[in-house]
């Protein structure tokens, strides 16, 4: 029988579902044809298959070859099939025994010469092969990412004959081995808390972010510390689970995002330039690839001088902030990708800076900074959690020498507030929904008092108030209290004032 099927598997979002790789041969003039919704990249596949099978000095059939690459529903692109679709000719026209190809799946992208080439999002092939039992083999280019996956039975090679050998006994392939740390990466941190002068209640408001999963805006004129706060947020955070550290190597995967693969259990720290589209930021394209906000899943996504982003691309990341994940619908393709991260924002106060400054240096008019301040939404503004106004340092506490507690002494306290918080909900205080807030945030007549009239006097939101529960939780949860106490609600609502 001219027929033969090899298993390998698609992209789709950063789901990898099984694609049977089916071939025929049969009487007719000579000539290969691909169906199965294959794009243009996998219709040239038969030119690329047909020089490697040749430069290989193997029999490349004369007959009438039908490749199906089913589900036919399914659409099909990359170069990920040329190995499949390889084998698949040579199994059916007796060059390998067909046995063989029955509990692997193959990946890899074939040269004329026919070696392999690495291609994108192998690791999400490699997750869904192993929860299968199937083996899977993959170019040397891949076997590191791919060794990710710890229980994973993953074999490299480096070129077509190397697999033709494994799958007759004669040379088996090599496991996979992960990147090898170097002395040079060992040293390599986020940046320390010590080196922030002054400033003790935004090194405050880090710490609660930090604790609780909350999203922050900073407010301040240039020079305050804004960004240099942001990018010490992700050295206070726990350290990544694995399952959470797969999920951002599944999406960076996806990408072909050209990052060590020895920080891929370091928390994420994406800041993307205000020019930035709506695209860059939440992903799309007609074959839909993750944005922004999924490369700093479970990560820290910072928006430096939030003002100047398009009102347009604020917009969308409404809904993400929300569920977590980003559902991306084109006419053709949909796709799904996670999108679980902390928003930290930062902003001046006007559209020269310098608002508030004691100098008097601001000679904006209350309607510029009206109109500046109108450039971000209230829905958005809504669901941050924490808005903090960042003043000048002086100039003395500049010169004098450190004082304040490092990321490690900071992180010890977020991990144990982390951890009552997974004891008790089994999420982050961010995550609570309505119903665990009334479990966990139960409060005494004094407590509940004072947050009636902070929503009186405030004006705030339903989704504010609860953001306030949220946040006076976390506060419990660092003093290590069981019950929420009036001192920590109302340090909670002033993270809610949006002043100058």
């Amino acid at each position: 029988m001219s027929l033969a099927v090899v298993y390998s598997r698609a992209q789709d979002g950063i789901a990898a579902p099984l694609v049977a790789c089916e071939v025929h041969l049969s009487g007719g003039l000579p000539g290969t044809s691909i169906v199965g919704l294959p794009e243009t990249a996998v219709k040239e596949a038969r030119d690329r298959v047909r020089a490697a099978i040749l430069n290989a000095q193997m029999d490349y059939p004369r007959r009438k070859i039908t490749v199906n690459l089913a589900p036919a529903d399914l659409p099909k692109d990359g170069g990920r099939f040329d190995l499949p679709i390889a084998l698949g000719i040579l199994a059916a026209n007796g060059g390998i025994a067909r046995e063989a190809l029955r509990d692997c799946e193959f990946i890899g992208e074939l040269a004329l010469s026919g070696e392999l080439r690495a291609v994108r999002g192998v690791l999400p092939a490699v997750l869904q092969a192993t929860r299968r039992g199937r083996r899977m083999i993959v170019p040397k280019g891949n076997g590191a990412e791919a060794a990710l996956v710890g229980d994973a039975d993953v074999r490299v090679a480096g070129s077509l004959l190397e697999v033709c050998a494994h799958l007759a006994g004669r040379a088996p392939l090599a496991s996979a081995e992960p990147a090898r740390e170097t002395a040079v990466h060992a040293d390599a941190a986020f940046p320390d808390l010590t080196d922030v002068r002054g400033q003790p209640h935004a090194r405050r408001a880090l710490e609660i972010v930090a604790a609780g999963m909350h999203n922050l805006l900073l407010i301040g004129p240039p020079g305050t510390g804004k960004t240099m706060l942001a990018s010490r947020l992700p050295g206070i955070l726990p350290p990544l689970e694995e399952r959470e550290a797969l999920e951002l190597a599944a999406v960076r995967s996806v990408v072909g995002y050209d990052s060590d693969l020895l920080d891929w259990k370091r928390r994420a720290f994406r800041a993307p330039h205000h020019t930035a589209s709506a695209v860059a930021l939440v992903g799309g394209g007609s074959v839909p690839r993750p944005g922004e906000i999924s490369l700093a899943h479970h990560g820290v996504l910072f928006l430096d001088e939030l003002p100047e982003f398009d009102r347009h691309v604020l917009e969308v990341l409404r809904e993400p902030l929300e569920s977590g994940r980003i559902a991306i619908s084109r006419a053709a393709r949909q796709a799904e990708f996670p999108a679980r991260f902390q928003l930290v924002a930062a902003m001046n106060p006007c559209p020269c800076g310098y608002a508030g400054d004691p100098g008097g240096r601001c000679h904006c008019t209350p309607e510029a900074i009206a109109r500046y301040r109108g450039r971000i939404s209230g829905p958005l503004l809504d669901r941050i959690d924490i808005k903090l106004d960042m003043p000048r340092v002086p100039h003395a506490q500049l010169r004098e020498s450190a004082t304040g507690e490092s990321s490690a002494v900071v992180c010890a306290r977020v991990v144990a507030a982390r951890q009552r918080q997974i004891a008790r909900a089994g999420k982050p205080n961010a995550w609570l929904g309505n119903r665990e807030l009334e479990r966990d945030c139960a409060l005494d007549s004094a407590s509940q008092t004072l947050l009636d009239r902070a929503v009186e006097r405030l004006g705030l939101s339903a989704r504010a108030y609860h953001r306030v529960l949220r946040v006076a939780r976390t506060l419990a949860d660092l003093a290590g209290s069981e019950r929420l106490t009036a001192e920590q609600v109302s340090e909670a609502i002033q993270y809610q004032r949006f002043t100058s």
